[in-house]
């Protein structure tokens, strides 16, 4: 019983660290990146680190977002068009 709730906690706090991570800004996460990166970590994760710390922020075309840049709609603008229904 023990191992079981130890495991469920252990999953369920990764999940936790997981989401909080793909919810922060660029800015914290480069942040957050540079300080691990700081620590010992083993080789993949320190590169993996690394790459993090030296992210560009704000809108920098890394092709997450639906957003073309300042100024530049991604789909073509359309006028919003209202029909009245005949029933009342």
């Amino acid at each position: 019983m023990l191992l079981q709730q130890l495991l469920v906690t252990l999953i369920v706090s990764g999940c936790c660290a997981y989401t909080a991570w793909m919810l922060l800004p660029t800015a914290a996460k480069r942040s957050a990146a540079r300080r691990l990166a700081g620590w010992r970590w083993p080789a993949p994760i320190q590169q993996r680190l690394l790459r993090w710390a030296e992210q560009p922020g704000g809108c920098g075309g890394c092709n997450r977002c639906d957003n073309a840049g300042p100024g530049k709609p991604s789909v073509a603008e359309q006028p919003i068009r209202i029909h009245r229904s005949a029933r009342r």
